[in-house]
């Protein structure tokens, strides 16, 4: 069996950048956290049309970087020795860049300005953008203007960056948790493999020493290729991506990330919840539907749950579990015509596809991402008076078993139809108890990612349900294999419902597998699941907004049937907001995705984005040419796949995939892979305020019962009286108020009472919470309504029954009291004795009365003195070390020490 490599992933060395200004160029500086590295970009001003952008791929140091700017701001002043105006200007200060963009006129650059830390995964944080910047390249004096200029870029624009944009510096968010970890543990021949075809992009002096594999202090830095399909920033960076370095491509995904922590007798696990939008035949409700000739659908989102044990912050030896599933539009050539402002338009099918050519190509695309089973959970209506969505289910079933024909059995696509709204209408069935037998057997079949082997209790004690468990079980955890697509028409509130249903159902197996339960089962009004359902329920609402213009009209609440009367009026108005977003502002913001994804160019000489009749030709690239190549109709697939099933291609080792990734041979403690000194950030002055600034979304702290007498288990069902946050959520107006959450596409999170806000520079201003916001705290909180004054205020005096659990009173009892007098009585005796004296007494008068039994690790340990424990000899043999090199006499430096002595006057000096 080959070695498994010691791998970690590339740490980007620019994440503070400075952009500084002269007439003829921008020099965009960018740094490591520590400030010891720094890289400079030269970016041409008098090219009025052009993007002229110089990298020398050298690595300066800070005393290099300091020479360079003065020499600089001497050279590009108008009078030699004139000191009132400079030469070099700063611009502004940033924190990454999305890209480059031309219109009619120059090209401008868009930085990241502002950012806020939303989660934490081992130790790789995750970060949303605040705020950016656009700056015009070409300088006044070349600028060359057009009159729709100012126009274009007011569409571009509309596209709001501050919304719902992630990023990260070390870890790939494009991917998923499993393929992440799987390149980690690629065998150890072909890391060496790639490691010799990557050649040094710097000169370094210890570049030789100590990396030796034999020696075993080399690591493999693994850089992989971003998955085109969730980054919205592609062809933003199009233009550079060849010719400058890697560390300054930021790649950024749409969606959303929230993470909630779930206390388990104060054990720390963090429950994530990533959503990538497909940046593929990307817009809004009505504008896109169904797929376009290349197989991607609308709305699709890729939505994936991570868990991992926070208490220990690594990836080789910490605990991870994930489980992935898929929403999208039905995979057909459709659409609704809103023309006619019905609030439900027809559905028509625009083109025949007897051979379900686009189905193909987009279940190809899942085969190689995902692997088999791909099973499809459709939701739509089956039985209507009026033929309306059962159209799509008709087509779906011919596409779906025509494809099948050609699959072999144990791979074939697994199709489950459920008419949800008719069960929702049904006052005999219940709508959650059927979703939850359907989530049970999709867990079973697809399995779940988990990169550590089954522990030991399961085996002495199998489950029944963990033994039934599909995927595939490897020697150091469990891959997940194959998927969930999950489908309505609109795909959003119907669709929410199920995958927090699967979600749930996929909870529980996680927290077996980490060992955190007894049995993979979790029952609903427990605060684990509370906690997950508003995870889910942020996340619903965030999709919502980004395609239909509203948040979920149906909510988990409405399908347990639990929901407040107050709740039917919420809907009626979310459903208003959907229809007129729809009918009024659609258009306009399919423009600027249009714009933004490079969808459409800009050209001089042709119609506008805003004469265009329709985008239709501009999805559709084979209405513009003819496709050369044609693919079978029979073997659908693409070569290879079926060979590696039901693993995934995109994850197995080989040829093609070995191209997507970069390679290089590290030092163990250099910062490019040192994930340690990238959070904890040792070389230089850090406070907690900036360290630990996640935003957390929610904690089981807002929903541990408010008395400690009650189980704090977050797996204990709870009644509705027992929590900090109510089960039915909107019983009277203090609960209205208590309760109400800010969703992350509205604004960001709050920090939770475990969280604490940043006040770092790049985080000052963005962490603070509004100053409506109401605390969650367990402490009863009473609100008076006053017209449009709200005051708020705490009843901070609480009773010591609710406290503490039991009633103090006031004077103690007599038995108490005598025992509390006995106590004393023996200290005072003994501090009043001397050792012989003591030791006599003990022996001859104590025995009979009383024997004092020391129950700690102590020698001796009483209410005056403590005899510490003896030191071991290696203790003993350091403290020894120290005192000598404080009178001058220093030990031989070993191999480790010289190894850190280096990497300290490396991050010093060089």
């Amino acid at each position: 069996m080959p070695t498994a490599a010691v791998a970690a992933p590339m740490i980007s060395s620019v994440q503070k950048l400075v952009l500084y200004e002269t007439r003829a160029r921008y020099y965009l500086v960018g740094s490591n956290p520590a400030e010891t590295k720094y890289r400079v970009l030269k970016i041409d001003r008098t090219e009025p049309k052009d993007l002229v952008i110089i990298d020398d791929k050298h690595v300066y140091t800070q005393q290099e970087v300091r020479e360079l700017l003065g020499r600089l701001d001497l050279g590009n002043r108008t009078k030699i020795g004139q000191k009132g105006s400079s030469g070099l200007s700063r611009a502004v200060s940033a924190f990454g860049v999305v890209g480059f963009v031309r219109f009619l006129e120059g090209y401008y650059i868009v930085l990241i300005t502002k950012r806020r830390k939303m989660a934490d995964i081992g130790g790789h944080a995750i970060y949303k953008i605040e705020d950016t910047n656009m700056i015009y390249i070409p300088n006044d004096s070349v600028r060359v203007t057009h009159p729709d200029e100012a126009r274009y870029l007011r569409i571009f624009q509309n596209v709001d960056l501050s919304s719902n944009f992630y990023f990260s510096y070390s870890y790939d968010l494009s991917h998923s948790l499993q393929y992440n970890l799987t390149v980690l543990r690629m065998p150890l021949e072909t890391l060496k493999t790639e490691t010799t075809q990557t050649q040094q992009e710097s000169f370094d002096i210890f570049e030789d020493e100590g990396l030796s594999t034999q020696g075993g202090n080399g690591v493999f830095g693994i850089c992989s290729k971003p998955y085109e399909k969730y980054v919205w920033n592609g062809k933003l960076l199009e233009a550079v991506k060849n010719t400058v370095h890697r560390d300054w491509l930021l790649y950024i995904i749409h969606g959303f990330c929230g993470q909630s922590k779930l206390l388990i007798y104060g054990r720390p696990i963090y429950v994530t919840l990533i959503a990538r939008r497909s940046s593929k035949f990307a817009g809004t409700r009505f504008l896109k539907r169904g797929s376009n000739c290349e197989g991607d659908v609308a709305n699709e989102v890729e939505t994936e749950q991570i868990l991992y044990d926070a208490s220990v912050m690594s990836f080789s030896a910490g605990s991870y579990s994930s489980y992935v599933q898929v929403r999208g539009s039905v995979p057909l050539y459709w659409s609704q015509d809103i023309s006619t402002m019905m609030p439900k338009p027809p559905i028509t099918l625009d083109q025949a596809d007897p051979f379900a050519h686009v189905a193909a190509l987009h279940f190809d695309q899942m085969l190689q991402r995902f692997g088999s089973p791909i099973i499809i959970l459709n939701l739509v209506k089956e039985r209507e008076k009026r033929k309306h969505e059962r159209i799509l289910s008709e087509e779906l079933v011919a596409a779906v078993t025509y494809l099948n024909q050609f699959l072999p059995p144990e791979h074939a696509i697994i199709y489950i139809p459920w008419d949800m709204a008719k069960y929702t209408k049904s006052k005999l069935c219940n709508v959650l108890d059927r979703l939850n037998v359907i989530a049970e057997s999709v867990v079973k079949k697809t399995g779940f990612f988990v990169n550590r082997p089954d522990s030991y209790c399961s085996i002495l004690r199998p489950d029944e349900k963990w033994n039934e468990l599909g995927g595939c079980v490897v020697s150091t955890g469990r891959l997940q294999t194959g998927v969930l697509r999950t489908n309505c028409v609109d795909c959003l509130d119907r669709t929410n419902t199920a995958q927090f249903m699967v979600g749930k159902c996929a909870l529980a197996y996680q927290l077996y597998s980490l060992g955190l339960i007894d049995k993979p089962n979790l029952q609903f009004d427990t605060d684990a699941v509370r906690l997950f359902e508003e995870l889910y329920e942020d996340h619903g609402d965030t999709l919502s907004l980004q395609y239909g213009g509203s948040q979920l009209v149906h909510r988990v609440k409405t399908y347990r049937k639990i929901a407040p009367w107050t709740q039917h009026s919420k809907d009626i108005m979310q459903t208003l907001s959907r229809y007129y977003s729809n009918a009024f502002s659609d258009a306009d913001r399919q423009d600027s995705i249009n714009l933004f994804l490079g969808v459409f160019k800009p050209t001089e000489g042709k119609p506008h984005l805003w004469e265009l009749p329709t985008d239709f030709y501009l999805h559709h690239r084979n209405t513009l040419s003819l496709s050369q190549t044609r693919r079978s109709y029979t073997y659908w697939w693409t070569t290879g796949v079926l060979e590696h099933l039901p693993l995934p291609f995109d994850e197995v080792t080989s040829v093609e995939n070995r191209r997507k990734l970069t390679v290089k041979k590290f030092h163990k403690h250099e910062e490019e892979i040192d994930i340690h000194n990238e959070f904890f950030r040792p070389y230089e002055l850090s406070s907690f305020d900036e360290t630990f600034c996640l935003a957390m979304t929610n904690s089981t702290r807002d929903f541990m019962p408010k008395n400690v007498g009650i189980d704090p288990s977050p797996f204990t069902v709870r009644k509705p009286d027992e929590t900090g946050k109510s089960v039915l959520g909107n019983k009277s107006n203090r609960e209205e108020t208590v309760l109400q959450r800010k969703t992350a596409a509205s604004a960001p999170p709050p920090p939770s009472e475990e969280a604490v806000s940043s006040s770092s520079e790049d985080d000052s201003g963005t962490d603070k919470e509004d100053e409506g916001a109401v605390s969650q705290r367990s402490t009863p909180v009473k609100v008076n309504d006053t017209g449009d004054n709200t005051k708020i205020t705490e009843n901070v005096v609480q009773s010591t029954k609710d406290v503490y659990g039991v009633n103090l009173s006031d004077v103690p009892s007599e038995d108490d009291l005598s025992i509390y007098t006995r106590f004393v009585q023996l200290g005072q005796s003994q501090h009043k004795q001397d050792k012989s004296s003591q030791q006599f007494c003990s022996k001859h008068h104590l025995d009979k009365v009383i024997n004092l039994i020391p129950i700690s690790s102590f020698s001796e340990d009483n209410i005056y003195e403590v005899q510490p424990p003896r030191a071991d000899r290696k203790s003993i043999e350091i403290f020894h070390a120290h005192i000598q090199a404080g009178r001058g006499n220093m030990q031989p430096l070993g191999k480790d020490d010289f190894l850190m002595y280096r990497e300290y006057i490396r991050n010093r000096y060089m």
